[in-house]
């Protein structure tokens, strides 16, 4: 496994702790060592002279003391380091993946509103860092979707097969395999197919959906073949479903151990990151973590 740390963002929230608690055990799956880092905010939009991000604070920082406190005593440990810097949680979290392996922090921390589903510095992190990131939600979500049909742990990814993305099958596969769980391949396809006829109009193509469903799955399967035989271990069903793919992954995230999705390529003419709706949804909806991973480089895959 990479060498590199396994970073848990904290701030001192129950959100924060209850991704900490996750860095942990995916740290002790990976065999990586913990990082465990406290940004302290300060004021740079009152301070025009400040950095974006000052050095590393050997001084003392009760949110990491209780971070340590929180995790003495688990049944089993791994080399953990704590690190207090200074600068602005938005800008500074993201910046923390170009040295991990994977980067967990809670759905929202002590800033914000609390009517928000998701906060700024999730939503930066998942958008820019340089490592999947992994959102660890609040407890009690409700999402409406069936049982699950096995028992069992589960990962869940969706797979956009007019546009496969290597790093984001290869992560779901590799996180399925160290949990021990089954992975549930969710892939949409449009329905119903419309198309322009005049202005202002849309009117339904004459596709037979059967038609459709067969080569969405015929592909899927085409896709995953590598990854199934690279994971002989991790046992891969495809659920091919019309519609809306936030919605169906939603769905699945009950009980889900993980959902997997990636995050948008940069293109020629829109060459900011971008998260994409999919991912953005899946975010602030889904009942389990969510690990949002970044595209293969270009070559790549």
């Amino acid at each position: 496994m990479s060498t590199l740390p396994v970073i848990a963002a904290v701030d001192g929230s129950d959100d924060s702790l209850r991704a900490l608690d996750w860095a942990l055990e995916a740290a002790h799956r990976r065999e990586a060592p913990l990082r465990v880092v406290h940004v302290r905010q300060y004021a740079s939009w009152a301070q025009t002279d400040v950095l974006v991000a000052g050095p590393p604070d050997t001084g003392e920082d009760p949110v990491l003391d209780q971070a340590r406190a929180h995790l003495e005593g688990r049944a089993w440990t791994v080399s953990t380091e704590y690190v207090g810097m200074e600068g602005v949680p938005g800008a500074v979290v993201p910046e923390l993946g170009a040295d991990a392996q994977l980067l967990v922090l809670g759905s929202r921390g002590r800033g914000g509103f609390a009517s928000l589903l998701l906060g700024s510095n999730g939503m930066a992190a998942a958008r820019d860092a340089e490592c999947p990131v992994v959102v660890v939600p609040r407890p009690g979500r409700e999402v409406h979707g069936e049982a699950p049909d096995e028992p069992g742990p589960r990962v869940v990814v969706g797979l956009h097969v007019d546009s496969p993305d290597d790093a984001t099958l290869s992560f779901a596969f590799t996180e399925a395999a160290l949990l021990g769980a089954r992975l549930q391949v969710v892939a949409a396809y449009p329905w119903p197919v419309q198309t322009w006829a005049a202005a202002g109009q849309m009117m339904p193509l004459v596709i037979d959906e059967v038609s459709v469903e067969s080569e969405t799955r015929v592909l899927a399967d085409g896709f995953l073949a590598p990854y199934r035989g690279r994971h002989p271990d991790v046992t891969a069903e495809t659920h091919v479903v019309p519609g809306d793919a936030a919605g169906h992954l939603v769905a699945a995230s009950r009980d889900a151990a993980l959902v997997v999705v990636g995050r948008h390529r940069r293109r020629l003419l829109a060459p900011a990151r971008m998260m994409g709706s999919v991912a953005h949804a899946v975010l602030l909806h889904a009942a389990a973590p969510v690990a949002v991973v970044p595209p293969a480089p270009p070559g790549e895959g």
